[in-house]
């Protein structure tokens, strides 16, 4: 049983090296890939976000987005209403406490961090709009409801 179970010092040294530059190139992809933390991006380009909750093996959904900002938003949300000013943060300058949560449960933090995420994911994507979009989001001018339609279809 002795000759298969025994490696040499000089191979196992190798192979650590071969990981350890693995590992490197892994964490630059995932650096390029999860810009931010509690966010990772789908196959078709949607960034979602979800965070472990405390002292279980379960997580909370927080939400799928447009943009890794927006997904960011929502993590940072929820991890300051699990872990507290002490949490760390994508945005540490951008986090606003309008009032304490009272209710932390799953459910109310993932209520509120969907609420952040879904601001931040408008104001993301229609700043990124082209401008012949920004036309279309525009509200047209109120109607006066006192004349009536003009229809190019009678005349």
């Amino acid at each position: 049983m002795e000759g298969g179970c025994c490696t040499s010092s000089a191979n196992t040294s190798s192979s650590t090296t071969a990981a350890g530059t693995q590992k490197r190139k892994h964490s630059r992809q995932q650096n390029q890939e999860k810009p931010y933390r509690g966010i990772r991006m789908r196959k078709w380009g949607k960034w979602v976000a979800e965070i472990r909750e405390p002292n279980k093996r379960s997580r909370i959904w927080l939400g799928s987005y447009s943009t890794p900002i927006a997904a960011a938003r929502a993590y940072d949300t929820a991890v300051f209403y699990l872990r507290g000013p002490s949490a760390r943060l994508n945005f540490p300058d951008l986090i606003y406490q309008e009032d304490e949560l009272r209710d932390v449960s799953a459910a109310s933090i993932r209520k509120k961090a969907t609420e952040v995420g879904a601001k931040v994911d408008a104001l993301q994507t229609a700043r990124h709009a082209s401008p012949e979009d920004n036309s279309r989001v525009l509200l047209p001018e109120k109607p006066d409801l006192n004349k009536y339609p003009e229809n190019s279809d009678e005349e």
